[in-house]
């Protein structure tokens, strides 16, 4: 199933006009965009919390009013619409209100991870057409500032470095607002492009999603609805708020948008988190797989926090041992989420059984989205059956940005959406997610491009084939691992250590350099030439 997709323009969000129709008709698209919402926010419930971060409180009439004073400040620095902008922020106050201030001039937040470094920022600073960059001064030991110098020599139409503390040879973040500015209008339209997110990448260099206003809105209320979040909750970002996951699903726009509180949160780690649920009185929290494992260890170890009445468990599959541990050792109700930033959500319901909530990964977000399960071949496989996901809906993209080859294959000519994820429905209409057909390894919530990672070590002069595969992991649920043939003559090959200090002076962020390497003779190909990364992770042993 694949073919050209009829009307994507370059920054791929080109539903038909049946499909517009459809989707403004039942509701879920309406006028609204990402930058008009603390507006509405603010006239709702002025002098409510919003954002802690720290010993920082900010309700939701400041949080209007520091967006329109950056909103102006960056109009000012002749950043406006169309702008795109690479926002590269750990979780703390500036993210949120660049970002809405960014989509209140109608311009382009590009967002990318603390993780990520030169390789990624650089190329989709490249592929976005930035203008400017927003980085911290230093977070978790590393410092932004040289990276910040070093992608500004990589791209030459990005005019300006914004620094969140000491800027350095950079500007300052704060000298951008205008104070006092008053009100900026909203220069975007519902249908325009609010953000671009990173794919995690399947084919080489990771791709740009782009999100519109109309379909991220719907996506951040939709899902807050399912998860039954109030104004009264309070909600846990300890995840980088730069994933889909934490920003919208429901994330901090969801909680938002029902006028609960957010609480941000530097790490994840049960000592850090257990004590801002108390202290803060949480109610509810989005965590991967690995960090759920560490919570429930901590839990039953040393108790569990108080107050906590809902986690969510997305970004990787979770295991069944683990899914049935989190609700005993955590005294909450577990939550399975499975999506991707390209749109798609499934979640378990509050009137799931325990069955259900346990053992499979939800029902899809909205009665909109439609799924197919099909086979290697391309038509349906039976009901209850293992195929693979497609899938398209009012929040799922329709094309990737400035990628017109890449759209050819990863969209039908019907607009579905092919996920490269494994499922199968039950009866009930919830998805039991079995694996995937991409290259791709999820190491802890974060996808790692096999075909990336592999073009990146063949560039090493030692190495002349790669191969890069997961292996299940019982903290991580997969690691990276990489089969290199090495060049005749190559006297001691290099070592783990070698090769990840390689790929540092490449830029590629820490968590895609190999957990093990394999130095091999060759690689066992398949019948039809390809490498078969399945022999090979049966055979292989470690250097």
């Amino acid at each position: 199933m694949t073919g050209t997709v009829p009307g994507v323009a370059a920054t791929g969000t080109g539903w038909p006009d049946e499909f517009v129709a459809r989707y403004v008709a039942a509701g879920v698209w309406g006028d609204r965009t990402l930058g008009g919402l603390p507006r509405e926010w603010a006239r709702r419930a002025p002098r409510d919390p919003a954002l802690v971060s720290g010993a920082e409180r900010i309700d939701y009439s400041d949080l209007d009013r520091r967006v329109d004073e950056m909103a102006a400040g960056l109009l000012r620095r002749g950043i406006g619409a169309g702008d795109a902008v690479v926002l590269h922020l750990p979780n703390v106050p500036e993210f949120v209100v660049v970002l809405f201030a960014l989509a209140r001039i109608g311009a382009l937040p590009v967002l990318v991870l603390p993780a990520h470094r030169r390789a990624e920022v650089s190329h989709v600073a490249a592929v976005s057409g930035a203008v400017a960059y927003v980085v911290p001064d230093r977070h978790e030991g590393f410092d932004y500032r040289s990276l910040a110098t070093e992608v500004r020599a990589d791209v030459p139409h990005l005019r300006e470095v914004l620094v969140v503390g000491d800027p350095g040879e950079h500007g300052a973040l704060d000298e951008v607002p205008v104070p006092g500015a008053g009100p900026v209008p909203d220069a975007a339209r519902s249908e325009d492009v609010a953000l671009l997110l990173m794919s995690g990448g399947t084919t080489g260099r990771p791709k740009l999603i782009p999100r519109t206003h109309r379909d991220y809105v719907y996506n951040a209320e939709a899902t807050a609805e399912v998860c039954g979040l109030t104004s009264a909750d309070v909600t846990l970002s300890v995840l980088p708020i730069g994933h889909n996951l934490p920003l919208a699903c429901p994330g901090v726009i969801g909680t938002m948008a029902v006028g609960g509180t957010v609480v941000l949160a530097r790490a994840g780690s049960p000592e850090t988190a257990f004590e801002l649920i108390e202290r803060e009185g949480v109610t509810f929290a989005a965590v991967v797989p690995p960090l759920a494992r560490l919570w429930v260890e901590a839990a039953t170890a040393g108790g569990a926090p108080r107050g906590l009445r809902s986690l969510m468990v997305g970004g990787a599959r979770c295991d069944r041992a683990l899914a049935a541990s989190i609700g005993p050792a955590l005294g909450c109700r577990l939550i399975q989420s499975f999506g991707m930033a390209e749109g798609l959500l499934t979640h378990t319901r509050p009137e799931d059984g325990d069955e259900l909530v346990v053992g499979t990964q939800g029902r899809p977000l909205s009665p909109l989205d439609e799924i197919r399960v099909l086979g290697p071949d391309g038509t349906p496989v039976p009901a209850g059956e293992v195929g693979e996901l497609w899938t398209r809906g009012p929040y799922t993209i329709r094309g990737y940005h400035r990628a017109p080859e890449y759209n050819a294959l990863a969209f039908d000519a019907e607009g579905f959406y092919r996920t490269g994820d494994l499922v199968r429905v039950l009866p009930s209409g919830h998805l039991v997610v079995e694996g995937r057909v991409k290259e791709v390894v999820n190491r802890g919530g974060e996808n790692v491009s096999e075909t990336e990672l592999e073009e990146q070590l063949l560039e090493h002069p030692d190495v002349v084939r790669a191969a890069v595969f997961g292996l299940p992991d019982p903290d991580l649920g997969e690691i990276v691992c990489a089969a290199l043939v090495l060049a005749g003559g190559v006297g001691k090959p290099p070592r783990a250590k070698d090769v990840a200090a390689f790929l540092r002076t490449r830029g590629l962020a820490r968590f895609k350099h190999p957990d093990r390497l394999f130095i091999v003779d060759d690689l066992p190909l398949t019948a039809v030439g390809k490498v078969d990364k399945k022999a090979l992770a049966r055979t292989v042993t470690p250097t």
